[in-house]
């Protein structure tokens, strides 16, 4: 507990560097003219954690302070939040607010607990839902925090897995589809995989008013080394999966999953030398602005493939090297690499694995 609090004490003294106030001229014109701006977790070169918002020309607009490594993001519009999360098996997350930005709230699981690096607010912004780790008994909880009231944990329910990682709510607003990655970990092993041989993926759907378990899906026992981590839901309700596979180097499995309709769960076949391509690993996924393209990024083997989810047909494949953030944007996508690089541009840090929105 002690370090925690000495954390937050050294990320709120480094404080002043604010969101969306205090820019240079040259920032707040950028921003003047921004429809969309971007968030991303970074390591500059000294090795100093933090967040930049970067504008649609993929210049760099702020940056924020972390007291540790990012990962990924929850954001709300209607709130105009912006949280980001700890790497696993980090314990803190920092949410920076659009008309508070010199006052970032920093907060904290409980000290048997730890985030996956992934949320999802409630519609109207008033509540987090955090994936995270219930690390004595390896159970995996979806916590609950209060926007507002400075992010007070006021609940937590069941994730019905282990190893939840990304979680997105649903366009009803009131489900919550939980990427249960299945790979038990535990603080004092840093982020060693503890039971692989029995891993047990599954995606979730979990009603949020009351944290009942609606419905779960997994794939067939054969791929039950595909950790599910990454999602994406397309114009048709669909969610897009994108799994690591843990098994041997030299099996053949699929790394892309869909969960819609009457099918359930079903992993996605493609062409062999696009599969091939992917390398059984995707870092993440991203759906494109008109709600049926789908971009996966695979850092490993340094490719980022677009699909058309309608017919679940590969549409282009890029090279890629080290890439793994992925988002929408009005011209396609928009990536980032552990090089520095972000969109067309080159920058003096490297990227962490996810982009959000804002």
């Amino acid at each position: 507990m002690n370090r925690i609090i000495l954390e937050r004490r050294k990320f709120l003294a480094g404080a002043g560097l604010a969101w969306l106030s205090g820019l240079t001229p040259a920032g707040a014109e950028r921003l003047a003219v921004s429809e969309v701006l971007f968030a991303a977790a970074f390591m500059d070169p000294q090795g100093a954690y933090g967040v930049a918002i970067l504008d649609e020309r993929d210049a760099i607009v702020s940056t924020q302070l972390l007291p540790g490594r990012g990962h990924g993001f929850a954001t709300s519009a209607a709130a105009q939040w912006l949280v980001a999360f700890a790497r696993r098996p980090g314990n803190f997350a920092v949410a920076l607010h659009k008309a508070k930005a010199s006052n970032p709230v920093a907060f904290h699981t409980p000290a048997d607990r730890h985030f996956y690096g992934h949320g999802a607010f409630s519609p109207d912004g008033k509540v987090l839902f955090a994936a995270e780790n219930a690390f004595e008994t390896g159970d995996g909880v979806i916590g609950i925090y209060d926007a507002t009231n400075g992010f007070s944990r006021i609940g937590e329910f069941a994730s019905h897995g282990i190893g939840p990682h990304e979680i997105v709510l649903m366009p009803d607003g009131t489900t919550l589809c939980v990427a249960n990655g299945g790979i038990r970990t535990h603080p004092d092993h840093g982020r060693q995989k503890l039971n692989l041989p029995t891993m047990a993926p599954s995606i979730a759907l979990i009603d949020t008013a009351t944290g009942s378990l609606l419905s779960t899906h997994a794939l067939p026992a054969k791929l039950h080394r595909l950790s599910l981590r990454h999602m994406a839901v397309d114009a048709g309700n669909q969610v897009w999966i994108g799994g690591q596979y843990e098994g041997d180097a030299m099996d053949d499995v699929p790394v892309l999953a869909r969960l819609g309709g009457d099918a359930g769960l079903v992993s996605v076949v493609l062409p062999d030398e696009v599969a091939g391509a992917l390398g059984k690993y995707a870092g993440s996924v991203a759906i494109g602005n008109d709600g049926k393209t789908l971009a996966i990024a695979s850092p490993k083997s340094g490719v980022v493939l677009t699909l058309d989810t309608q017919s679940g047909q590969p549409l282009t494949i890029e090279t890629a090297p080290r890439t793994c953030g992925l988002h929408a944007r009005a011209d396609g996508f928009v990536s980032s690499s552990e090089t520095g690089r972000f969109g067309n541009t080159s920058h003096d840090c490297a990227w962490d694995n996810h982009i959000a929105a804002i």
